[in-house]
C-alpha cells in the first residue's frame, strides 16, 4: 500500500478504488459513447477535496479521452472537430474570468434538461448543427465543463445528431473533449491549482483507463447500430436523471 499512498494525499485504499473506477469508466464511455465521465466525477466528489475535483477529474479524462481518439481516430469527424475547436477557446477564456456563480444546483438541472430534450424531443433544426452551432456548443459545453466538470452527456447529445455510424460518435466525441479538458489545465494551472500533488494518482488512472477503453470498443464491435443507439440513449438518460437529482439536492439541500 506504500506504493500507492505515495500517489495522491487520498489513502492507498481509496488511490486503488479510484484506479479500478478508470477502467469501468473508460470502458463504459468507449462501448456507450458517453457517460463515462459523469460517472466518474460523481464517484471523485464522494472522496476528493472540492478544490481538486474539477482539475483532477479533467486530467484524468484527458488522458482518458486522448486513448479513444487515437484507437478511432480514422472514423473522426474532422469538419465537426474543427468547427467545435473556436468554441472550446471562447468557453475557456470565459471560464478564466468568470467571476459571478449561478446558485449550485442550476448548471447541473440545465445540463439534464438540455440533454434529455435533445435525446427525446424535436430533432436540433438544422442551422444549430451548423458550423456557428457546433462553435457555440463548443464554448457553452466548455464554460460549463470548467465551473461543474460534466459537460460530456451534452457533448454527445449534440455528436448524436451530426453522426450517423457508432464508432463516428465515439471518434468525433472523445477528440472534442480532448480540446475541452486540454483548457483545463490552462485554466485550472493559471488559477494556482498544484497539480504535481495529484499527478501520481492521474497518471495511474489514466493507464488504467486505456485498458478500459480497449475493453469497451471490443464491446462496442459486438454490438448492432440499433442496440447501441437504444443502449447510447438508456445511459444518457439514466445519467441526465441522476445529474437533475443532484442539481435539485444542491439548489435545495442546506
Amino acid at each position: 500500500m506504500s506504493l500507492l499512498d505515495a500517489l495522491s494525499p487520498l489513502s492507498g485504499g481509496l488511490g486503488l478504488l479510484l484506479i479500478l473506477l478508470s477502467v469501468l469508466t473508460s470502458a463504459f464511455t468507449a462501448a456507450f459513447g458517453a457517460g463515462g465521465g459523469v460517472l466518474m466525477i460523481m464517484a471523485l466528489a464522494q472522496v476528493m477535496p472540492p478544490a481538486a475535483l474539477i482539475p483532477v477529474h479533467g486530467m484524468v479524462q484527458l488522458g482518458s479521452n486522448i486513448g479513444r481518439a487515437g484507437m478511432t481516430w480514422r472514423h473522426l469527424d474532422r469538419a465537426t472537430l474543427l468547427a467545435f475547436l473556436p468554441g472550446v477557446a471562447l468557453g475557456a477564456m470565459a471560464a478564466a474570468w468568470l467571476l459571478i456563480r449561478l446558485p449550485a444546483g442550476v448548471l447541473e438541472l440545465c445540463i439534464a434538461a438540455f440533454v434529455l430534450f435533445t435525446l427525446w424531443g424535436p430533432g436540433l433544426p438544422g442551422r444549430a448543427l451548423g458550423r456557428l452551432g457546433t462553435l457555440i456548443v463548443g464554448a457553452i459545453t466548455t464554460l460549463l465543463s470548467s465551473l461543474v466538470g460534466a459537460s460530456g452527456p451534452l457533448v454527445a447529445a449534440f455528436i448524436k445528431q451530426r453522426q450517423a455510424g457508432r464508432l463516428a460518435k465515439v471518434a468525433t466525441f472523445s477528440a472534442c473533449m480532448v480540446a475541452q479538458h486540454l483548457t483545463k489545465a490552462l485554466v485550472f494551472g493559471a488559477a494556482g491549482f498544484v497539480f504535481h500533488h495529484w499527478l501520481g494518482l492521474i497518471l495511474a488512472m489514466v493507464a488504467a483507463g486505456f485498458l478500459g477503453t480497449w475493453l469497451g470498443l471490443h464491446v462496442l464491435g459486438r454490438l448492432t447500430e440499433r442496440r447501441f443507439d437504444a443502449l447510447f440513449r438508456l445511459a444518457l438518460t439514466l445519467l441526465s436523471l441522476r445529474l437533475a437529482g443532484l442539481g435539485v439536492a444542491r439548489l435545495w439541500g442546506p
